[in-house]
């Protein structure tokens, strides 16, 4: 591919911006010498008025998504892409999100232009385990683990079980939930399908990514290894025992 494009494809401009930063010498390699639209580099090799490039393509980015902030492009603002550079919006594809958590949702985000792997990590055959903290309206009663394992749960609504969920209790109104699963806005509805509302709902990890340290509102890319557990086979969630 040509410099030009794949400047452009990164969101740096149209294709007649980037061949102009390539023409005036806005772009080079580490040393310092002078790229044209023809040659040859490296991502990693290549800057931009002496700055490395944004990530590349096929990126996975890890984003710790405040309350209020909406993961889409087009709806009412703010969007998560606010929190993320201007022309992350520009790439071609886009950084899509990785599923998506409702505007009073906190926590660990994922987006990636790897179309395949959005749709493997989003699928419920591959059963990613996402871990939520849970502050609730009224305290639990007691027999909310047992039936958010027990594989029979029903939504509002829906006419198939959901997986067997495990629960934590850290409090009277203080729970971890982790599902092998993402229907829509699930965990308030489990928690309603027992009697209880939740008042506030935070994403700690998606399968063995934790949010630690990144702060809130910030962003960063995955690293190598991060990318290659994400990317491991995983088995099935656990089955609901039976008498």
């Amino acid at each position: 591919m040509k410099l030009a494009k794949y400047l452009a494809n990164l969101g740096y401009g149209s294709r007649a911006d980037t061949a102009r930063m390539l023409e005036v010498g806005r772009v080079t390699l580490v040393g310092g010498r002078r790229l044209r639209d023809g040659d040859a580099a490296e991502h990693a090799d290549i800057r931009l008025d002496g700055s490395p490039l944004d990530p590349p393509p096929n990126a996975v980015l890890m984003l710790h998504k405040p309350v209020d902030y909406v993961c889409s492009t087009k709806d009412v603002a703010p969007l998560v892409y606010e929190l993320l550079p201007p022309r992350f919006l520009l790439r071609s594809p886009l950084l899509a999100t990785v599923g998506r958590l409702d505007r009073d949702t906190s926590g660990l985000l994922l987006l990636t232009d790897d179309g395949a792997l959005n749709h493997r990590l989003t699928s419920p055959r591959h059963h990613v385990a996402k871990r939520y903290e849970v502050q609730l309206a009224t305290p639990l009663r007691g027999d909310e683990g047992e039936a958010m394992a027990s594989g029979t749960l029903l939504l509002a609504g829906e006419r198939s079980p959901l997986l067997p969920a495990e629960l934590e209790v850290l409090g009277p109104q203080h729970a971890r939930l982790t599902l092998h699963e993402g229907r829509y806005h699930q965990v308030r509805r489990m928690f309603a399908a027992l009697g209880n509302h939740v008042e506030q709902l935070h994403r700690a990890s998606f399968g063995s990514l934790t949010l630690t340290p990144l702060e809130l509102g910030a962003w960063r890319l995955l690293t190598t290894e991060e990318r290659a557990l994400l990317e491991a086979p995983r088995g099935a969630p656990p089955s609901p025992e039976r008498p």
